[in-house]
């Protein structure tokens, strides 16, 4: 048995690791909801698991996503991770191809101490070469780390990520592991002249040392290293090395986040890498300089249970970090989670729209939300266009307005938003119609995601796009230069980006933001947010302006009454909604 006591604290953390896996993913999985669980027996034994495999591959391991956000990110995440699994797993083939299969679980760790065999080609040269290339291509990586953490403008990030105490010593360890490494393999190749291309060349530059006397204290170094970062990986940033696996596999197999805390919650919350790529694209830190409430660093409140409603509350809700999120951790669904709250419980409290009278034997429910009464022209707007289409409608909110309930449940009010929406759902049911149209897109999320409609819903621009296309309605292209808005909750949240282009194809030129579709800046006037001044929405919302106004349109179109309003207060002539548009044109 080749042993030597230095295996010690590498196999203690090594248990320890696991162990502690362990237990976080039995109670995980204890804690997913009964649909939750339900999901993942239907779906466990599908080719969903076999795409599963695939995604944690790509994700995982080659950090796909990363690379689609920042180039060099990508790279130092993906030779870090990818290059030591490698390591671990080339290295089992060495020690197989020499030893056998089931030799000692931390032969292929330490085998360049451990090895007393005849070298053949492939043990001299090609197991030499590959592991010493394999160990540059981790060095590679961890080098831009260490860069990145002094000067983060290297990958193109304008902040350094604040890391805890714990993180900090953890990060210590992780960057010392692979340093510590190729000393102990060079001074072992320099005693011994058993190292590639790599770690021989340092090995015979030392012989001037004593390398006799220096061996054991590199790989006991090497060893306790790794001991440190295994012990303290599952209770830092650095968890999400193995969580991130298991989130994959949920996902694939249908999982999502619910209204209230479950497994999953904790599964995503510890799946946060705190890469901080969410920092520089938040619009709180771009146009506000606010860059301390940002996902990152609610989700690690939140993983350790110390979230305040600062942090909690100051969000405008846009989605620009979740769909830029290289894990795709739902965090603004995990903060109407965090926000829950319970004020005024009167379940009569909306018993007014009991009073409401409900049209039936229409074509069309029309629901122009809350926020579009302060909008009048878009509502004449979409009235004038179910005219021209010859179908009758419903507008269910024009008298005693009533709300979707989604702005309730943004700000945690889950039990009056599901009254609103049961109310509601009634109201649907009883006038029988097939087709419901929304105008702002926060009802449209709200129908399409918190109900069970079994109509079809449809956004005012999916709704006007399919006259156009059908030829319902023919509209006279101009030569007015359009540039569109897209609005957050209806691109980044509900993924509408084609159709309102497609119409504005219809009418005019369209223009082009540096900024647009997943990328677009909010409008700022978001209700997500209760938290800023009025005065810190403009700062936004002119920064938002300033992204569409670079292309000098004739005209600023947008699909949103909330973002109408904010742009209308900067620059009001120029502003319009899509609906306005198209019934100017009719």
């Amino acid at each position: 048995m080749d042993y030597h006591p230095f295996v010690i604290p590498f196999c203690v953390g090594t248990i320890f690791l696991f162990g502690t896996l362990f237990f976080f993913y039995i109670k995980w999985i204890r804690n997913l909801s009964e649909n939750q669980k339900k999901t993942v027996r239907k779906n466990i034994l599908s080719l969903r698991t076999i795409k599963a495999i695939g995604e944690a591959v790509r994700e995982c391991m080659l950090h796909r996503n990363v690379f689609k956000a920042n180039l060099l990110l990508g790279y130092m995440h993906m030779s870090i991770a990818f290059g030591w699994i490698l390591l671990i797993v080339v290295g089992k083939i060495e020690t197989t191809y020499y030893n056998k299969f089931l030799n000692e679980p931390w032969m292929a760790i330490f085998f360049r101490y451990f090895e007393d065999t005849t070298h053949t080609f492939a043990g001299k040269y090609l197991f030499n070469f590959v592991m010493d290339f394999l160990l540059l291509f981790v060095l590679s990586g961890l080098l831009l780390a260490f860069i990145k953490r002094f000067y983060t403008k290297i990958v193109g990030m304008r902040r350094r990520t604040k890391h805890s105490i714990y993180d900090r010593i953890t990060l210590a360890a992780l960057w010392c592991i692979f340093p510590l490494r190729f000393l102990a393999e060079s001074i072992t190749a320099g005693i011994r002249n058993n190292g590639g291309f790599f770690t021989q060349a340092l090995g015979n530059a030392l012989t001037f040392l004593p390398l006799q006397d220096l061996e054991l204290i590199f790989w006991w170094a090497y060893s306790i290293s790794l001991c440190l970062f295994f012990i303290g990986m599952p209770f830092t940033r650095y968890m999400h090395i193995f969580t991130e696996f298991l989130l994959v596999f949920l996902r694939k197999w249908g999982v999502t986040e619910e209204k209230n805390k479950s497994g999953y919650t904790s599964i995503e919350l510890n799946s946060c890498s705190r890469c901080g790529v969410c920092i520089d694209i938040c619009p709180l830190n771009t146009a506000l300089d606010i860059r301390d409430i940002q996902s990152i660093y609610f989700i690690k409140d939140a993983r350790y249970n110390r979230v305040v409603n600062e942090i909690t509350d100051n969000c405008l809700m846009c989605d620009r970090c979740v769909n830029i999120c290289p894990v795709g951790v739902e965090s603004t669904k995990i903060r109407e989670i965090f926000r829950k709250k319970n004020h005024f419980e009167n379940k009569n409290y909306y018993d007014f729209i009991d009073e409401k009278s409900v049209e039936k034997n229409v074509d069309v429910i029309y629901f122009a939300g809350c926020m579009s009464h302060l909008t009048p022209n878009k509502i004449e707007s979409m009235k004038k266009i179910f005219r021209a289409a010859n179908q009758t409608f419903w507008f269910m909110d024009e008298d005693k307005t009533i709300c979707c309930g989604r702005p309730l449940l943004q700000q945690g009010f889950q039990k009056q938003s599901s009254i609103l929406r049961d109310k509601n759902t009634e109201l649907i049911e009883k006038s029988g119609a097939k087709l419901l149209v929304a105008s702002c897109p926060i009802c449209y999320q709200s129908f399409t995601k918190e109900y069970n409609l079994k109509i079809e819903i449809l956004h005012h621009t999916q709704y006007i796009d399919r006259l156009i296309t059908n030829n319902i309605i023919q509209l006279k292209k101009s030569d007015l230069n359009i540039v569109y808005h897209d609005p957050c909750e209806l691109g980044r949240s509900c993924g509408i980006y084609e159709e309102p282009r497609r119409i504005i194809r219809t009418i005019g030129n369209l223009l082009s933001p540096q900024n647009d579709k997943e990328k677009s800046i909010c409008c700022g006037y978001n209700l997500g947010n209760t938290v800023l001044e009025l005065d810190q929405q403009m700062q936004i919302r002119n920064n938002s302006l300033k992204n569409l106004t670079k292309t000098n349109p004739d005209i600023i179109a947008t699909a949103c009454p909330m973002c109408k309003r904010a742009f209308s207060h900067g620059k009001k002539d120029t502003i319009q909604d899509i609906a306005e548009l198209v019934a100017n044109d009719i």
